[in-house]
């Protein structure tokens, strides 16, 4: 699925923190806190309610109780490639809570199909029922 362009974050709705990451690497991991764990603080975006709640379904679990989405970008060995990895994560969930789902219309069958749907079962029954034992009468 393909999301629509995203657009650049706020920098007053962002908030980041730097960790140390997991996982093998050595004494670098232990000493370098590259991976980085990114808050968005929803209000401050001041959305539609409609899209506040497509966003707020899309975000799941790491949306927090004080209406922040957190998200931990560790695939990197730099700090700056796990940072805009994570800007580039929030930018494209908010994108895509933007997008309105389409709405899927009612159909119903016409009365030709109903009545060739009847008349194949009817057929069908007449098979099925000719296949019973046979009686000698």
């Amino acid at each position: 699925m393909s999301s629509p362009e995203a657009e650049p974050l706020p920098e007053d709705a962002l908030e980041e923190r730097f960790l140390a990451g997991t996982g093998p690497g050595g004494q670098n991991v232990n000493k370098v806190a590259t991976a980085v764990q990114m808050r968005l603080d929803v209000f401050a975006l001041r959305l539609h309610p409609d899209v506040y709640a497509r966003l707020r379904t899309l975000a799941g679990s790491r949306w927090t109780n004080d209406g922040e989405i957190v998200i931990t970008a560790r695939e990197h060995r730099s700090r700056e490639a796990n940072r805009e990895e994570a800007r580039a994560r929030l930018a494209d969930m908010v994108a895509r809570a933007h997008v309105r789902p389409v709405r899927r219309v009612k159909t119903k069958p016409s009365k030709s199909a109903k009545e060739k749907r009847l008349v194949g079962k009817a057929v069908r029954s007449d098979v099925k029922r000719g296949r019973g034992k046979v009686t000698m009468e």
